[in-house]
């Protein structure tokens, strides 16, 4: 079978997708600018009939719906690196917190110290070769799925195909979930004489 062939095959919705993970998994969230909503939502939903799941990630953006107060018991969060979004979880003790750089944490995949057993991940549509690219966020993610047992991807027109060492073969993807969205971006914000301040401290020390 080509690797086309096998792609095709493996199209389906992000609830078929998410149906792959089980009770008591470990799953990776693909983070960054590079947070595939879609999967947020149907996973959320998915683990309400599960126990014992567990998730990890470095910053992700977007709505984490998976550490609400009803998550507790189907689903636990270790954050790798905690941000706006999860924050309040991890303060309020539904949620745990690695402190750790971030040079550090593919070592923790590799080496087994954080299983996965389902990577969530959103890469670029293949090339002519069958080749998709991690685009804005490579960081943890190729670590995690090179140790992953099942990795699902949302495949974005959006997604830039960035060169270098960030790559996954379409063959390697368990399921596919097609996809034209945006990424996420930082919202425009007004600068404030404060902002400016530190603008000019850190503009001596350069």
């Amino acid at each position: 079978m080509t690797w086309t062939s096998q792609y095709q095959s493996r199209i389906g919705t992000p609830e078929e997708a998410m149906s792959l993970i089980k009770s008591r998994d470990s799953v990776y969230l693909h983070a960054g600018a590079a947070t595939p909503q879609i999967f947020v939502d149907a996973f959320s939903k998915r683990v309400m009939q599960l126990e014992g799941v567990t998730i990890s990630h470095i910053l992700s953006l977007g709505d984490a719906k998976y550490v609400t107060p009803e998550m507790q018991g189907h689903v636990r969060l270790n954050s790798l690196f905690t941000g706006v979004n999860v924050r309040e979880a991890v303060n309020a003790g539904r949620a745990d917190w690695t402190p750790i750089f971030l040079s550090e944490i593919p070592g923790l995949y590799k080496k087994g110290y954080l299983p996965v057993d389902v990577a969530i991940i959103h890469v670029s549509p293949p090339d002519s070769h069958g080749f998709c690219s991690f685009g804005v966020s490579t960081d943890t993610t190729i670590a995690a799925c090179k140790v992953a047992k099942k990795i699902i991807a949302m495949v974005n027109q959006q997604m830039p195909s960035v060169h270098g060492d960030n790559f996954i073969h379409a063959s390697k993807l368990d399921f596919i979930v097609e996809a034209d969205e945006p990424l996420f971006q930082a919202p425009k914000v007004a600068l404030s004489k404060r902002h400016m301040q530190i603008g000019r401290y850190i503009a001596s020390l350069i």
